[in-house]
């Protein structure tokens, strides 16, 4: 059987029952097997997931946690930070509702339902309030 497979250096699993075949970081991957040549597939990079464009000001987070930490009624000294998840702390969906009534009514802002149900974090919070804040300006 001979099989080849042309490309830049990366081991194909053995899935394919290709003896010896490699790739060499593939731009372009094209296949031949017994005589017979496939269409070529070219692979293009994939990009970002999704991609932060700022942080907001260590003031807004701050503003926002004690926020948090009113509406859910912790203790003074509970540890909220940026990376802190609202279910993590214990709010439910009514909770988080409750955060981002008391965001609008502390910024001046109106959150967007759709934008309110992404938040999940403080920092997310915070960031989405900043960029708020800068539309409004």
């Amino acid at each position: 059987m001979a099989s080849s497979i042309t490309g830049t250096f990366m081991s194909l699993p053995s899935l394919l029952m290709v003896p010896s075949t490699r790739a060499f970081h593939p731009n372009s991957v094209s296949l031949s097997t017994k005589g017979r040549n496939f269409p070529s597939i070219t692979l293009q990079p994939r990009a970002p997931r999704f991609q932060v464009s700022c942080a907001a000001k260590p003031e807004t987070v701050e503003k926002v946690v004690n926020i948090v930490k009113k509406q859910l009624a912790l203790p003074g000294d509970s540890s909220v930070t940026g990376e802190s998840k609202f279910s993590a702390l214990g709010a439910d969906s009514l909770d988080t509702v409750e955060i981002v009534m008391g965001l609008e009514e502390e910024f001046g802002i109106t959150v967007e339902e759709e934008s309110a149900q992404t938040i999940t974090t403080v920092q997310e919070a915070a960031d989405l309030i900043d960029k708020l804040l800068e539309s409004k300006a």
